[in-house]
């Protein structure tokens, strides 16, 4: 590599938009709502991975602003699963050296819910492996809004501002976006944030993503060059 070509740097943080649960159950036969359990199950196995090879940050897009529009019957089991999640597989990963930090929306969750994410993350907020953010009733432009009604009641609106007022501001932006389930767009994932990320999109649907596949991501991440505009 010549002085002049940009270094790479290590990865600090990787996303990933959870997609395919629904499809993933619809085709083995099974309740849609099952997709949904394999799908958490699936993301303590990603939260490891990550960790593992070195990254510190893993955001996570599990709960859109536009997903509470889904049946009532689909988001009360999906409300079911994150109070199971926040208070025993976010434990056991806190166990083993996690941080778990919540972005959005919190007040449009039940009391027990919230309550569940702030004693997760009091519990956690002194590990050091790897820190996981996990995004619930989350949309970027709700977060921008938020961000630029705080900037303005502080005086002023710039990019630097703006970052500083976000529900996300103490996490990096993203090195990699993943999304899974063969759609390729963004659906209003960390919009800001992911200016500069590398997105690769891949057909398999959530429950069935790999380390393998995560691991073939990495490298081709690896092969990319990043100018950030340079």
């Amino acid at each position: 590599m010549s002085e002049t070509e940009p270094q790479q740097k290590p990865i600090e943080c990787i996303g990933i938009i959870l997609d395919g649960n629904r499809r993933w159950a619809k085709e083995k036969g099974l309740p849609t709502l099952e997709g949904h359990r394999r799908g958490f199950e699936k993301l303590k196995e990603a939260a490891r991975w990550v960790r593992d090879r070195g990254v510190s940050h893993l955001v996570v897009f599990a709960f859109s602003t536009e997903n509470w529009k889904r049946s009532e019957e689909e988001v009360s089991y999906l409300m079911d699963i994150f109070r199971t999640a926040i208070r025993d597989e976010i434990d056991e990963l806190g166990k083993e050296g996690i941080r778990t930090r919540y972005l959005g929306q919190r007040e449009r969750f039940a009391d027990d819910i919230q309550k569940g994410m702030r004693d997760a993350e009091e519990k956690t907020k002194d590990n050091t492996q790897m820190t996981l953010w996990v995004c619930l009733s989350y949309g970027a432009r709700a977060e921008i809004a938020a961000a630029a009604r705080a900037a303005a009641a502080a005086g002023a609106i710039t990019e630097e501002t703006l970052r500083v007022h976000m529900w996300s501001a103490e996490m990096p932006d993203p090195d990699i976006v993943i999304r899974t389930g063969g759609a390729k767009r963004l659906s209003n994932f960390l919009l800001w944030q992911a200016a500069y990320s590398e997105l690769f999109f891949v057909g398999s649907y959530w429950p069935d993503f790999s380390e393998q596949l995560l691991d073939e991501i990495i490298a081709q991440f690896s092969t990319r060059e990043r100018r950030m505009g340079k």
